[in-house]
């Protein structure tokens, strides 16, 4: 790295020792088992009320290593892990690991033809998969070079009792494979194949080997395969000694955000489990029962979307449920208005917790957080400061040229953390790392942002959302933000429509609370009320109301196909 001669405003919340950085040449298995050897009587997981030692949980990944290499897998292999959170994906994502092999994870709810294209795409040798997706795989299976399927059931770590209710229950209406089809195993029997490998695992797992292959959500375009190494998540939680200090040996952080995703899957669970602390796993999340999660769990921490603790808010069940154990609110993947930011401290005050909700920003390719409100420095509406290590600069996304202090650029980010690339796509991948004139490499990151003069970073929105209006430039997320602090508005989404002579014009769609009726009186109280607080080139041409918006796999509003239900329409 070039010596640094500039002036990285965000450094003056550090110690000298806090901005070096020191990644160990270990695999991210014999990290966490360096990170962890004192714990080994500490609980890491707790599923459904049956808890798992760190003992156990090594030995677990010890058997499952074997078990994997009785079965042909070998270093450089891949093995797709569709999962949701149970101890079963987590034990196999560390197993994968420690053999030198690739994790692949893939959402469980992948539609048939994904499910395949992962696979095919990344040359998967075996698969781990939830039962409930057998129907899916069957079919696509003999196109792909899976040699085994392991067949995985939420049921397998669930304590007696509910085992069974859920064997009784759900069980009876899964289709499962026959046990006489020799491509397919039940995770029990696939766990005790270990004692049958009698050599030993002596594999070399060095820091920049790629230990797994995350996807992104496809929204902005075609989805991608990101290439992630031991260094970039290692690296993460190095960093997270310093920006993350409240973890304690013995903590709890309720596990909700899927480890197939990054910020679930490094935030979530590598750092905790590293840290001495419990993680909760949630498989599926119900938002309704949010409440009974809290009350059974009382963990200290939350991590989440900023939906998740808008669900918090809304649940009417939430009124007398003390917080008072958590620690910390975490939020990522997007981001809260200054408004829902204090509405969310408000509400954590008033249920007896002295945490604020601290915002980071990141994304998969720079292995989730690479800002973060720590050392002071989490101010309203902001995403926090560069974390030891990492570099960011606002640049203009034509030349390069860094944006003054408080001006609106592109995010531009070099770091150890950042993926090595995207699987199989030299294009892609160079389109978004550039060398600037400092001599780094910059992953240009496609989102607007700024940084004012105390080097806190504020996030703006995607660049591929800017509205050109008559010339001015239409924030679509800003837009939304002010809707959605109006009482009577659940959620909102605006994009932009062609225009024969403004180029673009804004438009609206609008989710109402589940207690307002759509009716002349209140449309016209959001018409004066966008009025009052945008200035005229933001406020939108119509507004459309609906019960419901499409989502995209990772749980966010899919502008791309509201937009599609207007283009083609006249103004």
């Amino acid at each position: 790295m070039p010596k640094n001669k500039d002036n990285f405003l965000w450094e003056k919340y550090y110690t000298k020792e806090e901005l070096k950085v020191n990644i160990p040449n270990l695999s991210l298995y014999d990290y966490m088992r360096e990170e962890t050897k004192k714990f080994k009587n500490e609980y890491v997981f707790n599923y459904f009320g049956r808890k798992m030692t760190y003992k156990v949980f090594w030995d677990y990944i010890e058997s499952c290593a074997k078990s994997l290499k009785y079965l042909g897998v070998k270093k450089g292999d891949v093995v797709t892990i569709c999962m949701p959170n149970t101890p079963e994906a987590a034990i196999s994502f560390f197993a994968v690991n420690k053999i030198g092999a690739i994790s692949n994870m893939v959402h469980p709810l992948s539609a048939e033809e994904e499910i395949k294209e992962y696979l095919v795409k990344t040359k998967s040798t075996l698969m781990i998969a939830l039962n409930q997706c057998y129907s899916k795989i069957k079919n696509i299976i003999k196109e792909t070079s899976v040699k085994k399927v392991i067949i995985a059931s939420p049921s397998d770590s669930m304590p007696v009792l509910l085992n069974t209710v859920y064997n009784v229950t759900m069980g009876r209406k899964e289709e499962s494979p026959d046990e006489n089809n020799n491509l397919y195993l039940f995770w029990k029997k696939f766990i005790s194949l270990g004692k049958y490998y009698q050599g030993e695992i002596k594999e070399k797992v060095n820091k920049d080997d790629v230990v797994t292959y995350l996807h992104s959500g496809g929204t902005t375009g075609i989805p991608k395969t990101i290439v992630l190494s031991n260094r970039s998540i290692i690296g993460v939680n190095e960093q997270a000694k310093v920006f993350f200090p409240e973890a304690e040996v013995g903590d709890s952080l309720l596990l909700i955000l899927p480890i197939f995703h990054c910020l679930g899957l490094v935030v979530g669970l590598f750092i905790p489990v590293c840290r001495g602390a419990t993680c909760i796993l949630v498989p599926q999340f119900d938002a309704k029962r949010f409440d009974k999660l809290l009350v059974r769990y009382k963990p200290n921490f939350l991590l989440g979307v900023p939906t998740l603790f808008e669900a918090m808010l809304k649940n009417k069940h939430m009124k007398n449920v003390s917080l008072k154990e958590v620690k910390a609110l975490i939020s990522g993947g997007d981001t809260l208005s200054p408004q829902r930011n204090e509405a969310v401290n408000n509400f954590l005050a008033s249920h007896g917790s002295k945490a604020k909700i601290i915002q980071g920003y990141g994304m998969t390719e720079t292995t989730g957080p690479v800002c973060y409100g720590t050392k002071g420095s989490n101010k309203l509406g902001s995403v926090g400061i560069p974390l030891p290590g990492n570099i960011i600069k606002i640049c203009d996304p034509k030349t390069f040229k860094e944006m003054p202090t408080g001006e609106v650029g592109e995010i531009c980010i070099n770091s150890f953390v950042v993926m090595d690339g995207y699987l199989n796509d030299k294009k892609a991948t160079d389109n978004v790392f550039k060398l600037h004139d400092d001599g780094r490499k910059y992953i240009h990151t496609g989102d607007l942002g700024y940084m004012d003069p105390d080097g806190v970073v504020f996030y703006v929105q995607r660049i591929k959302r800017i509205i050109v209006s008559s010339g001015y430039n239409v924030y679509p997320e800003y837009i939304e933000r002010v809707l959605k602090d109006h009482p009577y508005i659940k959620d909102a989404c605006v994009v932009g429509i062609p225009h024969p002579y403004k180029q673009e014009v804004a438009k609206a769609f609008i989710i109402l609370q589940d207690s307002v009726e759509e009716s002349y009186t209140v449309k016209k109280e959001i018409m004066d009320y966008a009025e009052k607080n945008l200035a005229h080139y933001m406020l939108p041409r119509e507004y459309i109301y609906k019960k419901e918006f499409p989502k995209t796999k990772l749980a966010k509003t899919d502008y791309l196909a509201l937009r599609e239900e207007l283009v083609g329409k006249k103004d």
